[in-house]
């Protein structure tokens, strides 16, 4: 429903965020969504994103958005420890599959603040 594809391609940075209640909350959801979307009409582009773009969208982009792409949004040395352990690698997961990767643990700012 949304051009994210023409937009990036554009220049634009896209962010992912959860719209609940008008989507799910649930980010692997959107992830799964983003990768596997196709084109609802004949002959329009496709606007499908890859999973390493998806997953930065809810990351690298979301930090942006908040003003804060210097201290979260990647695993780097003096950045905040936001991180969540998932059931299975994601990078391995088929993309109609992604929507049985669950959270195992997650940490926020170093602190384990989710474990399964």
């Amino acid at each position: 429903s949304y051009a994210w594809r023409t937009l990036k391609n554009a220049g634009a940075r896209v962010v992912f965020a959860s719209d609940w209640p008008v989507s799910p909350v649930d980010p692997i959801l959107s992830i799964q969504a983003a990768v596997m979307r196709k084109p609802w009409a004949e002959g329009m582009p496709d606007q499908s994103f890859s999973l390493r773009e998806a997953i930065q969208g809810y990351t690298v982009e979301g930090a942006y958005a908040e003003f804060m792409e210097d201290r979260k949004g990647r695993l780097k040395t003096g950045y905040l420890a936001d991180i969540v352990v998932l059931s299975a690698d994601i990078e391995a997961t088929a993309p109609e599959a992604l929507h049985t990767v669950r959270p195992v643990t997650t940490i926020c700012g170093g602190r384990v603040t989710y474990q399964a």
